[in-house]
């Protein structure tokens, strides 16, 4: 799987270079989004702007990484999806799940939202 990372203070940018998001690659991803919870990374941006191509694997690995930063009180955003993606979570009913935002600024923007209302209902002290 070839992906770039970039850690930041509130938020890891996880950019897949891949172009399709399917049984070869999903497990990977999964493995990565477990390993970023267990070092501590509360809040994770998926740019899938290469990602032409899911499957149902991809969607799972997806949920996965939604579940584990949710359990932290964290946010999983999804950047830049494809048409075929977006359509995939639309049929799958996950577009009410998952934290979907047309361009990385905008997720970028959205941990911080998270974060600032975290911060005001108390829960920043975790």
């Amino acid at each position: 799987m070839k992906y770039t990372i970039d850690k930041q203070e509130k938020y890891s940018l996880l950019k897949l270079h891949e172009e399709k998001l399917d049984s070869t690659v999903a497990p990977g991803l999964k493995s990565e989004l477990i390993t970023f919870h267990a070092e501590g990374v509360k809040n994770i941006i998926l740019d899938l702007s290469d990602v032409k191509y899911t499957d149902s694997s991809g969607l799972s690995a997806l949920l996965v990484g939604n579940r584990i930063v949710q359990e932290e009180g964290g946010i999983f955003v999804l950047a830049r999806l494809s048409e075929h993606t977006m359509k995939l979570i639309k049929i799958s009913q996950l577009d009410s799940v998952l934290n979907i935002l047309p361009t990385v600024e905008e997720a970028i923007d959205a941990v911080y939202m998270h974060e600032i209302e975290k911060d005001l209902k108390g829960d920043g002290a975790n």
